[in-house]
């Protein structure tokens, strides 16, 4: 089986040691460097039809990058797109769903799903509107958030509230619904209107027995904010 380590503590790599015969998959982009006994191939994982609805699910490129270790062992090493912490995560006993851009890397056993959602996780969940990845399968997933990574454990009867720019990943078995909290007195519209507007206030609340990984930094608050400043 692969092994797959984080290297460095700011803007990490994610090195992998791979053994004959071992395949390993990641996001197009994302090899940085491989030893020559290793092969690099752009495949459609799962089929065209699957590779479409993962492109409309998080934005995965269409074609992703297979990295296979056919001439004898060897190393590679991996970056995710925006700066950050990685996060690598047990997919077997566990399954998660994945938000936006999250996904780094994958053992060859585990695959990428996407399933529909709600109307009203569509609309505010920051995973893909109405359709969301879910991992199946066993081995090992890597994740990536913009700033720092924390796990987050959600116990039955302890409910946890998230700004949903701030969710990487979290455990399929949880039940999560989206809300409103702006604080203001104007009704569900006025709060609706106020959140699209100021990027405020959306939030998703996870209940059940389970894991959420979150990253530090909002990346929709940072695009704007850079972009403010470039002006």
């Amino acid at each position: 089986m692969p092994v797959f380590t984080v290297t460095g503590d700011i803007d990490p790599f994610l090195h992998v040691s791979m053994t004959r015969g071992e395949t390993i998959y990641c996001e197009s982009g994302a090899m940085v460097m491989m030893e020559a006994a290793l092969d690099l191939k752009g495949k459609m994982q799962g089929g065209i039809g699957s590779a479409l609805m993962r492109r409309f699910a998080n934005g995965e490129s269409f074609f992703q990058q297979h990295i296979e270790a056919v001439r004898g062992d060897g190393d590679c090493l991996l970056s995710p797109t925006l700066p950050g912490a990685m996060q690598i995560v047990e997919v077997g006993q566990r399954q998660y769903m994945l938000s936006d851009g999250a996904f780094v890397a994958a053992s060859s056993k585990v695959e990428l799903k996407v399933r529909t959602q709600s109307l009203g996780n569509a609309l505010f969940a920051d995973s893909g509107g109405f359709f969301v990845t879910e991992t199946s399968g066993t081995g090992q997933l890597i994740v990536s958030g913009f700033g720092a990574l924390n796990e987050l454990v959600v116990e039955q009867g302890k409910d946890i509230t998230i700004d949903n720019s701030h969710v990487v990943a979290w455990d399929s078995s949880l039940h999560y619904t989206p809300s409103i909290t702006t604080g203001n007195s104007g009704g569900f519209l006025g709060n609706l209107i106020n959140s699209q507007t100021s990027g405020e206030g959306i939030v998703l609340r996870f209940s059940g027995n389970g894991k959420v990984y979150i990253c530090s930094r909002n990346r929709a608050s940072f695009q704007a904010w850079a972009a403010g400043s470039a002006r």
